[in-house]
């Protein structure tokens, strides 16, 4: 349900391993300065295949924002490798009988790791404070490696013997990938940041996406795909190379229908957004400040081309379904109330806010939020069942929605997450435990109701006082998951068992034996 790599977080000890295979596994390498030659200057050469050494050209040149740059993935070679390394050990063993993972101190004498401010201007060699924090991050990831390498033999073992359907988020590619308008079209007219993008889309497709629903890439597309990466093994940029890039900017069929039963119709929340134009009024005391409402993460193009897939699948309205949202519709009111209530108000007094959950929640965009509603209402599901995750905690919800038109939809909403991964780290994650709790007590064991106003806007009310006109309004109950609460931010894998009469709902952790 996305994430299924980290693009832009990427170990200092993983990634000479990286751009080591890149050129194996390509011919030559693909030589980057050919699509912006400031790369063929120093110390961008250099820094390129240096640890440490990206954060500044993937900020100004192309024009990403994630937190965590310094080793982003840029080539598709570098992508491929990265999910070659994330689900067998063939590579990790390869790696270490060549030698490979290397100590930091051997690196720092091959001049092979990138000591920088927030400018090009190189740390001196003797800066022990920079050089002890590199130094320390780089062994202790390199430690975590021998731990993780150990357990993809039984991953490999896993997805060898079970049907496994995938779909991207954002660290697939790059951190806030299409996060608002201002992104998309700042990196789309960097020739750097846009070829960097059909990158992570070409690997997604080739590792991710082709095996999903091959029906969906038709001769013309997969032609393209292998004239484009033929023109990589020679080490030259091809003439077919801007319309490879375009065909995978411009694709609206990664969504695809699993033939599981119930079906599962797997939603791209990336691709296809509408990004609203009217800005909102944000207020903080007596500052006021236009901010732009967050993003439709399906457009209404998208709900056409989705509703076309689902009925040509051979579901038929009357059958139970499930739908993949790689991020929930029914977000915890506790985090988005958070959010609401401290980074918006910062924002507006010029604080620059980056947070790990940012503004992508399907509540942020009111219209959008309804369109998923009305669609799934107009389907007539007997059981509409919602997986998702992404936002770092495992969740069940009940929703039971009505119309003003008398239209209803029952909702389940399972949410499992992270797989892997840390939950609320760094001090936002300190601010916001706490808050979670007192939340979590408000909600637990209480129904939610609300309506939404015939200007988008969703509010709690009353359960009786739905004397506002609305376009519909919905019953919200948090359900109890075995830790005795309403969320779980440990490490889990969702393990759903759908039955005639009901649903059973169990997280997988550390302590269960059924996947080793």
């Amino acid at each position: 349900m996305g994430d299924q790599i980290y693009a832009d977080d990427v170990a200092d000890s993983l990634f000479p391993v990286i751009t080591t295979f890149e050129k194996e596994l390509i011919g030559s390498g693909e030589k980057l300065e050919l699509i912006d030659n400031r790369l063929a200057n120093e110390p961008f050469q250099a820094a390129l295949n240096q640890v440490n050494g990206r954060k500044y050209i993937i900020e100004n040149y192309c024009h990403f924002t994630s937190s965590h740059a310094n080793n982003h993935l840029m080539k598709f070679g570098e992508y491929a490798v990265m999910y070659l390394l994330s689900w067998s050990p063939q590579l990790f063993e390869s790696a270490q009988e060549n030698n490979l993972f290397e100590f930091f101190d051997e690196l720092c004498n091959k001049q092979q790791v990138y000591f920088v401010f927030s400018d090009v201007e190189r740390y001196p060699k003797d800066n022990k404070l920079e050089n002890s924090r590199l130094y320390n991050r780089y062994t202790e990831q390199q430690e975590t490696m021998i731990s993780f390498q150990q357990s993809l033999y039984r991953i490999r073992r896993l997805l060898a013997n079970i049907p496994a359907y995938m779909m991207f988020d954002d660290h697939d590619i790059t951190d806030d990938w299409n996060l608002s308008y201002m992104w998309k079209e700042s990196v789309r007219n960097s020739s750097l940041g846009s070829h960097v993008i059909a990158n992570g889309l070409a690997a997604y497709w080739a590792f991710q996406g082709w095996g999903n629903a091959p029906e969906s890439f038709d001769d013309g597309f997969i032609w393209i795909m292998k004239t484009y990466f033929n023109s990589l093994s020679l080490g030259k940029i091809d003439a077919n190379r801007e319309e490879w890039k375009e065909t995978l900017w411009n694709f609206d069929s990664w969504h695809f229908v699993a033939p599981t039963i119930p079906n599962a119709l797997f939603l791209d929340t990336r691709t296809q957004r509408e990004y609203d134009s009217e800005p909102r009024p944000e207020k903080f005391g007596q500052l006021i400040e236009e901010t732009v409402w967050a993003p439709q993460l399906l457009s209404k193009k998208g709900w056409d081309n989705v509703t076309s897939s689902l009925f040509n699948s051979r579901w038929k309205s009357g059958n139970p379904l499930i739908i993949v949202s790689p991020t929930p519709l029914y977000g915890l009111g506790l985090i988005e109330t958070f959010l609401h209530d401290y980074v918006y108000p910062l924002r507006v007094l010029g604080v620059n806010v980056h947070t790990s959950f940012d503004f992508e929640a399907w509540k942020y965009n009111g219209r959008g939020f309804s369109e998923f509603l009305n669609q799934a209402a107009t389907w007539k599901p007997s059981r509409c069942i919602i997986l998702s995750g992404d936002v770092h905690h495992a969740s069940a919800v009940k929703a039971a929605v009505f119309f003003k038109d008398g239209r209803k939809l029952a909702i389940n909403q399972l949410t499992s997450s992270p797989m892997k991964n840390m939950s609320f780290g760094g001090v936002w994650g300190i601010l916001m435990k706490p808050i979670m709790a007192l939340n979590s007590l408000k909600r637990k064991n209480n129904n939610i109701n609300r309506i939404c106003t015939p200007s988008y806007y969703i509010k709690e009310v009353e359960k009786e006082n739905h004397s506002t006109s609305y376009l519909w309004k919905d019953e919200v109950s948090y359900q109890l998951l075995e830790n005795n609460s309403i969320i779980e931010t440990n490490n889990n894998l969702g393990f759903l068992m759908i039955r005639r009469r009901g649903l059973k709902n169990l997280l997988l952790n550390h302590t269960h034996k059924l996947l080793q």
